[in-house]
């Protein structure tokens, strides 16, 4: 005796001539896409409901649970943290001290690099935002200046955790030393969408970086840069916003 399975039978349902199979199929499809007329003002109700009741419950987990962890696990922090989203991840040997009134994704990977003598030091400033899966990895030294917003999937690469050599990679062999190098943004650098900043670059006060650039070069303060390369677009002006028009 043949047994049919599950797969079978949807696949049967779907393209059979059938009249049964016919009418399986369009009695599922109703069922699937069956909505209840429900006035508009319920149901505005409902998601009003559903937003309070998710909002009170995210920040009794972030106040209760998602910043006493995080806090446990870094080296020094100030005071208005506001970590939203979840906890960040934290791998290898990494010294992480954060200053005051800084906004951090849940969804951020900070690394410190296994390899390295020293134990790695990321130091952050004041007012600093660090948007959706940034990925920070800390060869030797990160420091992020005051001020300083660096959006999602930012990635600072500080170390590559791999050597160039293919069999020693292979062979799971860490990264070189001249492969490692710090990465500094001064105060007020923006980072946009997308960014990648690799060892040794350093990023001058108030430059900002255009979304998914690489930067494999220091950049001087209050420029806009962009490509990957990573290259210097204008200047800033203290007296224009990014348009180029007068404040």
């Amino acid at each position: 005796m043949q047994i049919i399975t599950l797969s079978e039978t949807r696949q049967w349902i779907k393209t059979s001539d059938n009249p049964f199979a016919k009418f399986l199929f369009s009695t599922i499809k109703q069922l699937i896409t069956f909505d209840l007329p429900i006035p508009k003002f319920i149901l505005k109700s409902f998601y009003l409901l559903y937003k309070t009741i998710n909002s009170i419950f995210s920040n009794l987990t972030r106040v209760f649970i998602y910043t006493p962890i995080f806090k446990g696990s870094i080296s020094s922090i100030g005071t208005g943290l506001n970590l939203y989203g979840g906890i960040p991840y934290i791998s290898g040997p990494v010294q992480i001290h954060i200053g005051s009134n800084c906004r951090i994704s849940g969804v951020t990977t900070i690394s410190g690099r296994t390899a390295s003598i020293a134990e790695p030091v990321m130091m952050v400033g004041n007012n600093v935002d660090i948007g959706w899966m940034t990925t920070i990895a800390v060869g030797s030294r990160v420091e992020i200046g005051n001020n300083v917003r660096i959006a999602g999937r930012a990635f600072l690469a500080g170390y590559p955790g791999h050597p160039i050599d293919p069999k020693k990679r292979a062979m799971g062999l860490p990264d070189n030393d001249s492969q490692v190098g710090d990465v500094i943004l001064d105060d007020d650098v923006w980072l946009a969408t997308g960014v990648s900043v690799m060892a040794g670059v350093h990023i001058g006060h108030g430059t900002i970086v255009a979304a998914g650039s690489v930067v494999t070069h220091d950049l001087p303060s209050m420029v806009i840069a962009g490509g990957c390369p990573a290259k210097i677009i204008r200047s800033i002006s203290p007296k224009q916003d990014l348009y180029g028009d007068n404040l």
